[in-house]
């Protein structure tokens, strides 16, 4: 798809420079940054089922770890120097 776009002297010589210091065309950096706005087919959220088993195939190799106790997460343990 081809496209025209009226842009202002200030904003057309931010993405030029902007492009530059990337290395890359203008229209090649305008293309990357409209890419990145534009949703895609199949990254919506997932169905809860689904989720819920990502999520556990995630934590499933990281290592147990004690829950903290109560102390050690008492308003008073964590404001002690506050008095």
């Amino acid at each position: 798809m081809t496209l025209i776009l009226d842009l202002s002297p200030e904003i057309e010589a931010t993405l030029t420079e902007q492009a530059s210091r990337q290395g890359v065309p203008v229209a090649d950096y305008l293309t990357h940054l409209i890419s990145a706005q534009v949703p895609r087919k199949g990254r919506g959220l997932l169905p809860p089922d689904q989720r819920a088993a990502a999520w556990e195939a995630g934590i499933r190799d990281l290592p147990y770890t004690e829950p903290l106790s109560d102390e050690a997460i008492s308003r008073e343990s964590i404001y002690s120097d506050r008095g």
